[in-house]
């Protein structure tokens, strides 16, 4: 992602008290809904003078961007939501997260709240996951050393009681729209329900293979994919793409060893294809080297 956000400029918007180290809201403190937050974004591009954004967002994030751009579309170019779902909470994810906002509340970061966090996080099958004990590690230190958990139990019941999108997204959802989700994350099911509701001329959906986390666990694959649509909304379009034009590049390059024949570049599959106008060509030059 080095060249990508070099040539990129990222605004992070954190939800109120979610920022590490936070203070606690206050008791009488009404935290925004869903939308709220969502319409609330405008003031932040308005502030920042930036009247284009391409939104990217994981989980309750990609929610609100998924509201911001049915609300905006003119002041978004696409969106990319990870995790996302535009159904309300079920009964099972409604009693989890009631169980976890009472602990979260009541006694701190609690093991069990903390466990159904990890769930949520990496998906079902945290046994296949390379390098799990690390990242599983990462995540329980910044849960317990830097997460309010009393603020993080009023995101969690605005999250529960979010309004269902998915009448609206054919007709509203209007922005191109890329939906990411591993195959095994526990958000998989939600993530396919949310692209059989979109407009299927706007919205793509792209499930990576054998993973729950798809920023922890694939973060190449998913960079080609952001690289890919950035370069169809037309920005990025210079951006070398990782993983292939960059090896086009390499296999195409030729030694400085003098000990060694010089190898000839390799012509790409792209150059083949482009007809060579200059065999057409009578120039005295070109006449004079023959």
């Amino acid at each position: 992602m080095r060249e990508t956000r070099d040539r990129s400029i990222f605004i992070h918007v954190d939800i109120p008290g979610q920022e590490d180290n936070a203070e606690d809201l206050p008791n009488d403190y009404q935290f925004p809904t869903m939308q709220n937050i969502a319409e609330d974004l405008i003031g932040v591009l308005d502030q920042l003078k930036v009247k284009l954004v391409i939104g990217l967002g994981e989980g309750a994030g990609a929610n609100i961007l998924a509201r911001f751009g049915m609300a905006f579309p003119d002041r978004c170019m696409g969106l990319i939501l990870i995790h996302c779902t535009s159904t309300t909470a079920g009964v099972m994810e409604h009693f989890k997260d009631k169980i976890i906002s009472w602990k979260l509340s009541n006694v701190g970061m609690h093991p069990t709240a903390e466990q159904y966090l990890i769930f949520h996080k990496f998906g079902h099958q945290l046994d296949s996951a390379e390098n799990k004990e690390r990242l599983i590690k990462e995540y329980q230190d910044r849960l317990q050393t830097k997460i309010n958990s009393k603020n993080l139990r009023k995101y969690v019941e605005a999250y529960l009681k979010r309004s269902d999108l998915s009448s609206k997204l054919e007709s509203k959802l209007v922005v191109e729209t890329l939906l990411v989700t591993g195959a095994k994350a526990s958000h998989v099911n939600t993530v396919h329900t949310m692209h059989q509701n979109c407009n299927k001329q706007k919205a793509s959906l792209l499930k990576i293979d054998d993973v729950g986390d798809v920023l922890q666990e694939c973060p190449e694959k998913f960079a080609q994919s952001l690289q890919l649509f950035c370069k169809g909304l037309g920005v990025l379009t210079s951006l070398p793409l990782s993983g292939v034009d960059r090896q086009r590049t390499f296999s195409g390059s030729s030694t400085d060893d003098e000990s060694r024949p010089r190898r000839q570049r390799t012509m790409s599959m792209e150059e083949y294809d482009t007809p060579n106008l200059r065999r057409f060509s009578f120039s005295s030059t070109q006449t004079a080297a023959n």
